[in-house]
């Protein structure tokens, strides 16, 4: 767990946020137990309110289910929805812009592609 957060967004999203990449990483599996409401709002001292929301926006995009009086689970397919969540925001955010600016400046497939093989070849 990283130890502070940052006034980009909400404490509870950057606690979903947190949760989720563990899940996309590898570092939390379907069914692997995720961390308590209680050890959320101990170890960051927040309130347990908002380590409780933070959960909630997992368990209410179905990756994360709770276990009465067990805890809160790593859905299946948890990792398979979060990859396809976040490739289609990475279209959004980085590569549909990037093809609307290639054709404003009359860029052709070949040089877009071009650009991108020489950057990985660094």
């Amino acid at each position: 767990m990283k130890s502070t957060f940052d006034d980009s967004k909400p404490i509870f999203q950057q606690i979903a946020d947190m949760i989720a990449d563990d899940i996309v990483d590898g570092q939390l599996k379907e069914g692997d137990q995720v961390v308590s409401t209680t050890e959320l709002s101990k170890f960051y001292q927040i309130n347990r309110a908002t380590a409780q929301k933070g959960l909630a926006i997992l368990v209410d995009a179905g990756l994360v289910f709770k276990q009465r009086g067990v805890g809160m689970f790593v859905a299946e397919g948890a990792k398979k929805m979060l990859l396809a969540k976040r490739k289609q925001d990475f279209y959004k955010q980085y590569i549909q812009p990037m093809l609307d600016e290639a054709k404003r400046i009359h860029l052709t497939e070949e040089e877009i592609i071009h650009f991108i093989k020489e950057d990985s070849n660094d």
